[in-house]
């Protein structure tokens, strides 16, 4: 197993150098000058006086910002031969050694923000997957072996319908009615917690206040998976338990639970745990949406600003991110082949 993710991590490292690259190069197609925009250039008047300043500010911010030096059509070559540092080698020395950069808008480090929005995001998505995970195995479970039920006709027609529905919709909807909209006051319209914090409230009662708003953006986040693996483990499970091994197992007298859950639920959950390698960049990709609707601090809702105002810095951190994230899901998910399947080993024995 050691040896396995050991050659596994190797594989990586030049799959992120050309991810790398790629993430590097595409915001540089970008029409308009990084440092024109930083200047606010556009904005100033055209009068000879500004634009001799403007100029020197010009070169100030590029110079600042390494803008100077060769752009994207040298990054090719990581490490350039004639001596000269290009800004594709500059930025990933400095991010592989933790350095982000700084942001383009305010001029504070990347790293600095995503320090304060990384967990917000991540407690979001790590409960959005557990969530789905826990509610969508024993509904995929129960429709496959009670098929043609009233319950498996219910949910397959209800959690189609939901994972049709985009969720930025139904995020809207649901601040409407539930978020006191136009209708009831049941849930916070979005933030982490309430903006006054009585000086009386305990512990648990600061605890509850951020359950209570957890609880609409976590739905948000988990009904759209929880529809799409319900399927999965329903069609997985469908097709284990029409197997030979499973008739015989029945034949033999065992009890359902012990047929399904012994036998037909290893083979049947290997789809969905595939499925965990992409669940989590995903997520991450999909918080733009939700974090924007309820005012979350998260990585979603700084990606957003990042694009609307072109800051480069982050935008680059936010793909590297979601980079390394999706090739961690999928090592993960192999991995865990091997704790639901013996069979499946990935060392001689």
């Amino acid at each position: 197993m050691f040896n396995y993710v050991a050659q596994r991590i190797l594989i990586m490292i030049p799959t992120i150098i050309l991810i790398s690259i790629v993430i590097f190069v595409m915001p540089k197609l970008a029409p308009g000058d990084p440092a024109e925009i930083i200047a606010g250039r556009m904005n100033m008047e055209s009068t000879t006086e500004n634009k001799e300043f403007t100029e020197i500010t010009l070169q100030q911010i590029r110079k600042r910002f390494n803008l100077d030096k060769p752009n994207f059509y040298l990054t090719l070559y990581p490490f350039s031969w004639n001596g000269t540092e290009n800004q594709y080698h500059i930025w990933l020395t400095n991010t592989l050694s933790g350095d982000l950069g700084v942001a383009f808008v305010d001029s504070q480090p990347v790293i600095d923000k995503f320090k304060h929005a990384l967990p917000i995001t991540m407690l979001l998505s790590f409960l959005s997957i557990f969530l789905s995970y826990v509610i969508a195995v024993p509904i995929g479970i129960y429709s496959a072996t009670k098929q043609y039920s009233n319950f498996d006709k219910i949910s397959t027609f209800g959690l189609f319908v939901l994972y049709s529905l985009p969720n930025f919709w139904i995020a809207t909807m649901a601040i409407i009615f539930l978020g006191g909209g136009d209708y009831f006051e049941v849930f916070p319209p979005g933030g982490l917690n309430s903006t006054f914090i009585p000086n009386d409230w305990t512990g648990w009662d600061i605890f509850m206040d951020k359950v209570h708003h957890l609880i609409l953006p976590i739905a948000m986040y988990t009904y759209g998976s929880l529809a799409f693996l319900s399927r999965q483990m329903r069609g997985g499970m469908l097709e284990v338990i029409r197997q030979d091994y499973i008739r015989t197992a029945r034949a033999k007298g065992l009890s359902e639970n012990v047929v399904v859950f012994k036998h037909a639920l290893r083979n049947s959950v290997i789809p969905i745990i595939t499925l965990l390698g992409y669940l989590l960049p995903n997520l991450v990709g999909g918080s733009i949406i939700i974090e924007q609707i309820f005012s979350i601090d998260g990585i979603g809702k700084l990606t957003f600003a990042a694009l609307t105002a072109r800051d480069f810095p982050v935008i680059m951190a936010s793909l590297t991110f979601s980079a390394v994230l999706t090739l961690i899901g999928i090592l993960i998910s192999d991995l865990l082949y091997s704790v639901v399947d013996p069979r499946i080993a990935f060392s001689k024995r």
